[in-house]
């Protein structure tokens, strides 16, 4: 267990360590984020499409 000052001292130690993303890869990753999210939404609401159209097509089948 270290004492409170090495504590501190490994995470300043750390917190050093960290790469911060610049503006050009925040913004690159946003607009990728974005698109997928688009891409997703798309893809779910043709599925949940398909997937009314064939269970009103077994319900009026079954009436």
């Amino acid at each position: 267990m270290a004492s409170p000052t090495q504590f501190i001292s490994q995470v300043r130690a750390e917190a050093a360590k960290i790469i911060w993303p610049n503006r050009r890869e925040v913004t690159t990753t946003t607009i990728m984020v974005f698109i997928m999210a688009t891409v997703f939404s798309l893809f779910f609401f043709v599925v949940d499409l398909l997937i009314r159209g064939g269970l009103t097509m077994v319900l009026q089948a079954v009436s």
